[in-house]
């Protein structure tokens, strides 16, 4: 006896036209995220040779092996040590995960900018950055920083730069190049089901998961007298 096949599409013309309807527009609700991102950050996205002088750059976590930065999180902290090298940037505010005592992304990040030239008094960390949403409102809301250059790969960029200017910091961002191999195309397709969140979160603008007191630890880098060159 023949296995009949379920009937795939609707048995009526009108039927189907409503079903492609319905596809196109759950499509294009799908791009209206990333659509927004490109828009948001459109005009902000800078190299490290043409973004203009700020005092404030912000290096965002990117994972650790074996307790060291990953290589995408080198690539990040290389760039932001060149920042700082060339007097783009006064101060590195770094931020990411320190949610558990073995795990601890600002303190390496620390260990390897300093290692790279960037003095310990203009390095300050950031140790509930636990996403791009919460580094962005932490940064203004907790470190006081309104205006900073954004440091992250290039396919992350956009959400960081869109997200921050949403929780109120004037950002540009510098993008860190990657070769095209399987992490960057990972990267790259993650973002497309981030854009998502980070519309929702650009909406709703919700508290961070640990806000805590206002830090004055970038008010202090910036103002010793070392930072003032």
């Amino acid at each position: 006896m023949p296995v009949r096949l379920p009937r795939l599409l609707p048995r009526t013309t009108r039927a189907r036209r409503r079903t492609v309807q319905a596809v196109m527009a759950a499509s294009v609700l799908a791009l209206l995220p990333v659509t927004w991102l490109h828009t948001t950050a459109a005009g902000k996205l800078r190299t490290t040779a043409d973004v203009p002088a700020r005092d404030v750059g912000v290096v965002f976590g990117a994972g650790l092996w074996k307790g060291r930065p990953t290589p995408y999180l080198a690539h990040r902290l290389d760039t932001a040590a060149e920042l700082y090298r060339t007097g783009k940037v006064r101060v590195l505010l770094v931020t990411g995960d320190n949610s558990r005592t073995s795990y601890d992304e600002p303190s390496a990040m620390r260990v390897y900018l300093t290692a790279r030239g960037v003095p310990d008094d203009r390095i300050v960390s950031d140790y509930a950055g636990f996403d791009t949403w919460d580094s962005c409102v932490r940064a203004r809301k907790v470190f006081g920083v309104d205006r900073a250059v954004l440091v992250t790969q290039d396919f992350h960029i956009k959400r960081a730069v869109a997200l921050c200017s949403r929780a109120g910091v004037d950002a540009l961002g510098v993008g860190v190049p990657e070769p095209h191999d399987d992490t960057w195309y990972y990267g790259t397709t993650r973002e497309l089901f981030a854009a998502g969140k980070a519309a929702l979160d650009a909406g709703l603008r919700p508290d961070p998961h640990f806000l805590g007191p206002e830090e004055k630890g970038v008010t202090e880098a910036l103002a010793s007298p070392a930072a003032r060159r």
